[in-house]
């Protein structure tokens, strides 16, 4: 019975430059590579992958072999033309992603620039983290964005920033989306709520929220964001698919920088779509507004 080959548990990029790096530069190693995970068959043996790419089949054992010890393909033994032979097995995430792979292995500067959960290499400019823009799917919102909060839909910004205390601010957020679990801060908390209960343009998913209270003042910069300044860090360790910061005054644009920054990096090592936003003064007090016994 055959193993699968790939991690399900490793980044999807560290396996990318995994097998680019296995590849190399060398031509025959392309050529076998290519003729394995060429067309819709499971697994090809050593005497078609001889024809399919005009070498030899010792040469084909040799760089079949290199690939399948490095984890690419599945070395298996079969019976085919009458006698037991050595055959190569495609690997499920490999095969789709084939292209990518020789391309990179034939681009040396492009796969040392692939950003990994080992080497993150990101393109640093002013505000910005760059990705390819195929790898990653993000989007930011707002509370109106959310069905859970279908009604601060209807109310406008009232100019009212008075601050509530967090806690008050979590139990309200925890009525409106049903939650009935205990939430208990502590130092070393990647967020303040988590549920699975949320609603976004009709489709339930989880949420991470990360709430300022009454103890921070002022504009809300991501050095106010836990004793190290690192809240927004840890609130992206949650395995969410929303993350909200809510605090009750101003939130700088820095920290929805720093949130974008940290949704395109879980968006492409995760390949899902990412959303984040933030909840601000206004919005908390349109929140408030719209769900009034909630908050009580």
């Amino acid at each position: 019975m055959a193993i699968a080959v790939t991690d399900v548990r490793s980044s999807p990029a560290d396996q990318i430059r995994h097998a680019a790096i296995v590849l190399g530069r060398s031509k025959q190693r392309h050529q076998v590579f290519s003729a394995i995970y060429q067309g819709k068959k499971k697994f090809k043996t050593v005497s078609e992958l001889s024809r399919a790419t005009g070498l030899s089949e010792i040469r084909v054992l040799q760089e079949g072999g290199r690939l399948a010890s490095n984890k690419i393909v599945t070395q298996i033994k079969i019976r085919h033309e009458e006698r037991l032979e050595t055959a190569y097995q495609k690997d499920p995430f490999f095969a789709q992603n084939k292209r990518r792979i020789l391309s990179l292995a034939r681009d040396r500067q492009r796969l040392a620039r692939l950003p990994t959960s080992v080497t993150p290499r990101l393109n640093l400019g002013p505000n910005r983290i760059s990705f390819p823009k195929n790898d990653v799917r993000i989007e930011r919102i707002t509370i109106d964005d959310v069905d859970s909060f279908s009604r601060v839909r209807r109310i406008r910004p009232l100019g009212d920033t008075s601050f509530i205390y967090e806690k008050q601010t979590k139990k309200g957020i925890l009525r409106l989306l049903g939650e009935k679990g205990k939430f208990q801060d502590w130092g070393g908390e990647t967020d303040d709520l988590f549920s699975t209960r949320i609603k976004i343009r009709g489709k339930r998913v989880s949420v991470a929220f990360a709430l300022k209270g009454r103890g921070t003042k002022g504009t809300l910069t991501p050095n106010k964001m836990g004793k190290r300044g690192d809240q927004i860090l840890r609130l992206f360790r949650s395995t969410a698919d929303v993350y909200f910061v809510q605090y009750n005054g101003q939130i700088d644009e820095s920290i929805i920088e720093q949130m974008r920054g940290l949704a395109l990096m879980r968006s492409y090592f995760e390949r899902r779509r990412i959303y984040y936003g933030v909840i601000d003064g206004e919005d908390t007090q349109r929140l408030i507004a719209a769900y009034r016994k909630s908050f009580r």
